[in-house]
């Protein structure tokens, strides 16, 4: 089952923008090849999921848009 763009930031439904921002640099330095040192093998797959979810959820028109869908 694929994770929600919420779920891949860990934030709730009800996240506030700043909330969502936080959470979203939290994640990318976890996976971040220059800050995680290589220690993930599927950073790049991370990282994609990471950015797709940011793009969707920073921008209040889209966050509406995949709430409603």
């Amino acid at each position: 089952m694929a994770k929600t763009h919420y779920e891949v930031l860990g934030v709730l439904p009800n996240a506030s923008s700043d909330e969502i921002r936080v959470a979203y640099r939290m994640r990318v330095r976890e996976v971040h090849p220059d800050s995680a040192g290589g220690k993930s093998a599927n950073a790049s797959q991370r990282m994609a999921e990471i950015s797709t979810a940011w793009e969707v959820l920073q921008d209040a028109g889209l966050r509406a848009q995949y709430d409603r869908s």
